[in-house]
């Protein structure tokens, strides 16, 4: 089983993520940031992990710590349950659609994290949600994951339909790049023999 948990606990953030790489989509993100929660949701929809996240943080001063730190964790579980990544596919790209939104994402899982973030979210915030955090939390994602990570908004005029449209496409993406090549499935996929 591909699966993984990990806490991180500091002065700012108290979080658990529990992941299973090989599993249906089935979530449980308790974040205390309902937008953010709502994304995790489709994260996990998406790439068909199974995903059980508890984070507390200091809210009282703003949601970035608990988004961020959220995004270290997941990605320090991604690592950990891949392994040496015998057998993945390693690399995935998705062109997703969301009403007026288009998104383009690629990612390679090399372990040599790099992050090029082509999107405008045109308003500041999506409820009370900082549009920019969704940025720092594909930053953390990408450092803490070792994923190259290309993300390019092509269209959109609707800030909440831009970002879930990442969301969703980096999540497809992800899907592809951890499934297990039948062809391959005992190889690591690297001409260097490990990631």
């Amino acid at each position: 089983m591909r699966t993984a948990t990990v806490t991180r606990k500091t002065a700012e953030t108290d979080i658990s993520v529990e992941i299973n790489l090989d599993g249906t989509g089935t979530y449980d993100n308790q974040t205390g940031v309902g937008f953010f929660d709502h994304m995790l949701d489709q994260l996990a929809r998406h790439a068909l992990i199974d995903m059980t996240i508890r984070a507390t943080g200091d809210l009282h001063i703003d949601d970035h710590h608990t988004v961020e730190d959220t995004g270290i964790a997941i990605g320090q579980a991604l690592v950990q349950a891949m392994g040496d990544k015998r057998g993945i596919r390693r690399y995935g790209a998705c062109l997703l659609p969301m009403d007026d939104a288009l998104v383009r994402t690629a990612l390679d899982l090399s372990a040599r994290p790099f992050l090029i973030w082509n999107v405008d979210i045109p308003t500041q915030k999506i409820g009370a949600f900082d549009t920019e955090l969704v940025r720092e939390f594909f930053q953390a994602l990408s450092t803490h994951g070792g994923i190259t990570l290309h993300v390019d908004a092509l269209h959109g005029v609707n800030s909440h339909h831009i970002a879930e449209a990442a969301f969703k496409a980096v999540a497809r993406a992800l899907r592809d790049a951890l499934e297990v090549d039948p062809r391959k499935s005992d190889a690591i996929p690297s001409t260097k023999g490990s990631l």
